[in-house]
């Protein structure tokens, strides 16, 4: 079983789950908003991914920064924003059989899943 982590509403999510769905790929899903996200949770994330990969820059809530936060970010203040502000990670994640995947193309997935 694999896990996609996520926001419900985001395109990118959707497109992510109908891959999944369509090549009969068990995943279960976890939405930041309704099951959370935890500081451990982003810790692990990072350990796995270099943080600033994790954070996405082309949403809303990151421009929405003021141009201080985003100069001054650090791995520990990024995560802390990324916890209060679940919508600036950046997705979707995948975790397959310990592997961290960020984003999401068919033929990256077609490589992690070997199709």
């Amino acid at each position: 079983m694999f896990t996609l982590y996520g926001i419900s509403n985001c395109d990118t999510i959707k497109k992510a789950k109908k891959y999944l769905t369509d090549h009969s790929i068990a995943f279960t899903f976890h939405d930041y908003r309704k099951d959370g996200i935890t500081t451990d949770m982003v810790n692990e994330f990072a350990s796995q991914l270099d943080w600033q990969q994790l954070l996405n820059k082309r949403g809303t809530t990151y421009r929405a920064l003021t141009a201080e936060q985003k100069q001054n970010l650090t791995k520990d203040s990024a995560i802390s924003l990324l916890v209060e502000q679940p919508a600036m990670v950046k997705r979707p994640l995948l975790v397959v059989n310990g592997q961290y995947h960020l984003g999401f193309k068919a033929a990256q997935y077609d490589e992690i899943f070997k199709l």
